[in-house]
């Protein structure tokens, strides 16, 4: 997917976050978005995966040549953050059947083991994800945006709760999504920049 920010700014209450950025981020393409802390970089990631609707600019996206407009836009984009809400009183399956559901997905037989295998989860446990550490919790969000494989990847801090295994999931799934359409990463992490193509820093106002 290619996605234009132009001239992008956010208020809260008439207090600025950040003003007039604009960039490009092109099929292929890993792009990272840096800042210090408070600068924006949540925010306009929110912005970027339709979350949040800027208060001035103009964000635009295209697949394959073709606008999408943005009430299809949810149907292009799988967003991780650890901030993201998980039905903690369901067990692992049967939050992905859940949202398989939600998400008007069919899923094979087989498949719901498979996607937990794939990010290092157990396929036996039964009991609800409240149990789960909080490292396990982020690997479920990663599933939840993989889950209909979108054309773009938006993943804020992707990496935070995760031990080195984790990390190398996430980055294995960089790498595959980089390949099917792009990925924009909000992060200060120098494990997550070393992965970007080219970064983008906000400059926030605080």
């Amino acid at each position: 997917m290619h996605v234009t920010a132009e001239a992008v700014s956010r208020r809260f209450n008439r207090r600025p976050v950040f003003a007039d950025v604009s960039f490009t981020v092109s099929p292929g393409e890993v792009f990272g978005i840096v800042g210090r802390n408070g600068s924006g970089k949540s925010t306009l990631l929110r912005i970027v995966g339709g979350l949040l609707s800027p208060s001035s600019g103009t964000m635009r996206y295209s697949l394959n040549g073709t606008d999408v407009e943005g009430e299809k836009l949810h149907r292009h984009i799988g967003y991780v953050a650890p901030y993201l809400v998980l039905y903690e009183e369901f067990s692992a399956a049967e939050n992905l059947a859940l949202y398989a559901r939600i998400r008007g997905r069919r899923l094979p037989d087989g498949a719901i083991e498979a996607l937990l295998e794939r990010v290092g989860l157990p396929t036996d446990r039964t009991d609800p994800i409240r149990a789960f550490s909080s490292g396990m919790k982020q690997r479920m969000r990663l599933l939840f945006a993989i889950l209909h494989e979108p054309p773009l990847l938006l993943l804020d801090e992707p990496i935070s709760n995760l031990d080195v295994d984790g990390m190398t999931v996430v980055y294995d799934i960089v790498e595959e999504y980089r390949r099917r359409g792009a990925v924009i990463i909000a992060t200060n992490d120098a494990e997550d920049i070393a992965r970007c193509d080219r970064t983008f820093r906000v400059e926030g106002h605080l």
